[in-house]
């Protein structure tokens, strides 16, 4: 017999081609609600043929954690756990065993392991701890975008983690970020001191080629009290860097990239991007240093910060190009076999490992 009620709650719209495969991920909760926010294709009879009870609402002007307060308010009083996830995405079979296993009577939130991103090969990209699993009672969801879980009693929130438990997320091929700009710009003119979501603004421009708005914003981060998680602040300055870079200005994105190293030295990233810009100038020498120092980091971040390129076959072909470059020509065949193994099926790393295998036996 279980010891918890558990019911996987979630909001949507035009979600219709991920219904059969998000269910059967939770096929193993004890009931699933979904809110669905205005969808004009099948998403709600497919939802509802597969037995998940949905109420149809209409939130205006659009807000994320407006939907999603109202779908956990839905959930019924005598659930003891709750699950939220998003219809792209996909719990690894298994979970209910972990989840209770992890979970006691006193538990009031658990952490699990969320994928963001999967590299090409399908190995994992972009993994970090992630809170959508909570109590019943006690939380509320707010910010418009990227809304955050808050515990709202006034006592030490008892928190549990369970590496065990997996959520995939399997994104449409192509989405408008759009949308998530103008509710950012929202999110930040309603908290201004919220040092996470002005982290956030400054990145959604980086991404919009806002290079001025980027850099403004991020230097905006970096000046806030609150902000003192370093391995963010690494990631503000390097999101700089890469402004700065776009802007063809590479003496300040050098500048900032060896502040985000200094600010966070346990983290690869900042080192990869560094190598892109040594690589730009032609700078053989400092591709060929940044890719060996960032190689010295075999662990990577659990946290939302770390980047997929930075665990993939990216330096390894950095470091197979700079080190011929160098004459280093065995090195640099052992840097293009390792970079042919991690993505076995591009041609240019191919075509880099041949050429530089034929090089050497000629030598």
């Amino acid at each position: 017999m279980s010891k918890y009620k558990i019911c996987a709650y979630a909001i949507c719209k035009n979600e219709a081609d991920f219904v059969d495969r998000w269910v059967e991920s939770l096929s193993e909760a004890d009931s699933i609600i979904v809110c669905d926010t205005g969808s004009t294709d099948d998403t709600v009879i497919k939802l509802r043929d597969k037995g998940v009870t949905v109420y149809e609402i209409k939130v205006d002007p659009w807000r994320f954690d407006v939907a999603r307060n109202i779908s956990m308010a839905l959930i019924p009083s005598d659930v003891d756990i709750c699950i939220c996830t998003d219809l792209d995405e996909v719990m690894e079979p298994g979970w209910r065993k972990w989840l209770e296993k992890a979970w006691t009577p006193s538990t009031d939130c658990l952490y699990f392991m969320f994928t963001f991103s999967f590299n090409k090969d399908g190995s994992r990209g972009t993994t970090f701890w992630k809170n959508k699993i909570h109590s019943r009672r006690g939380y509320r969801w707010t910010r418009p975008i990227h809304e955050i879980l808050e515990f709202q009693e006034y006592r030490r929130e008892n928190v549990v983690y369970e590496e065990n438990i997996r959520l995939n997320h399997f994104p449409k091929l192509k989405e408008s970020r759009n949308s998530y700009l103008l509710l950012l710009e929202q999110a930040v003119k309603e908290a201004p001191h919220d040092d996470r979501n002005v982290h956030y603004l400054g990145r959604e421009y980086l991404y919009h080629q806002r290079w001025d708005d980027c850099i403004r914003t991020l230097r905006n981060h970096l000046s806030m009290p609150s902000a003192t998680w370093r391995e963010e602040r690494s990631a503000s300055m390097r999101y700089i860097a890469m402004a700065y870079q776009a802007k063809n200005n590479l003496t300040e994105a050098k500048n900032w990239l060896y502040r985000a190293i200094g600010e966070a030295p346990h983290l690869r990233e900042p080192y990869v991007e560094l190598t892109r810009v040594f690589y730009e100038e032609k700078n053989w020498p400092g591709v060929y240093h940044m890719v060996k120092e960032a190689l010295k980091i075999s662990k990577k971040s659990s946290t939302y910060i770390n980047e997929a390129s930075s665990w993939d076959y990216t330096l390894y072909d950095f470091g197979a190009l700079s080190a011929f470059e160098l004459g280093r020509y065995e090195e640099a065949l052992d840097f293009a076999e390792s970079a042919v193994k991690m993505a076995p099926d591009n041609e240019r790393l191919r075509y880099n490992r041949d050429y530089i295998s034929q090089y050497v036996n000629r030598e």
